[in-house]
């Protein structure tokens, strides 16, 4: 619905992306809401690159000045050199290299299974490798950051014209008037909105 108040305000097409975070990890999604079967279809160069532009757009936009984007591949181990599946061959590593004619700090495919490791900022011991994580698929890029914390998650909508942010939940109607909610991811989602809101 934003998206199409966006456009029409606009005048021009909004892609957006959806970005789960905690602050420990930020991972932005080629595809979301779709049967595994629909989303491996959608990995496409088109999306995986737009993705990236729209990832390294919205990261300027809250201040880094060059954002390291780490992409995790489609397949285990990242394909494996085509031995389990070729997607990264002949969509995701284009899809990269292209990213980088642009200027983007791109870097991958990378095993989808220990990128996610790798990319946790969680200073002093841990200071991640990457700002942030592009993933192929929904399960792919959410699992790591729930895991860190259902509370402290929050969604984001990359691309649009002004910040979106939301508890990384649902409604939870099943506790609704049940004094057991926790506004926890509430206050997350506020506070990441102002921390995303260009200065």
């Amino acid at each position: 619905m934003l998206q199409a108040l966006a456009e029409e305000r606009l005048g021009v097409p909004v892609p957006v992306r959806m970005m789960l975070a905690n602050q420990q990890l930020r991972t932005v999604l080629v595809t979301i809401h779709v049967s595994l079967r629909q989303a491996i279809e959608q990995v496409t160069f088109e999306r995986v690159l737009q993705t990236l532009r729209i990832a390294h757009a919205a990261a300027r936009g809250w201040g880094q000045e060059q954002p390291r984007i780490a992409v995790a591949g489609l397949n285990p181990h990242a394909g494996e050199g085509g031995l389990f599946g070729d997607e990264e061959l002949r969509i995701i590593a284009p899809a990269i290299r292209a990213a980088w004619d642009e200027g983007i700090d791109a870097q991958g495919p990378f095993a989808p299974d220990t990128v996610f490791m790798r990319a946790r900022h969680a200073p002093p011991a841990h200071p991640g490798e990457f700002d942030l994580v592009v993933a192929m698929t929904h399960d792919h890029g959410l699992i790591p950051v729930k895991y860190l914390g259902v509370d402290d998650g929050v969604n984001v909508t990359l691309g649009l014209p002004f910040v979106r942010t939301s508890p990384d939940h649902g409604t939870a109607f099943d506790i609704a008037g049940r004094g057991l909610a926790s506004p926890a991811s509430l206050k997350a989602a506020l506070a990441m909105a102002r921390q995303l809101a260009p200065a």
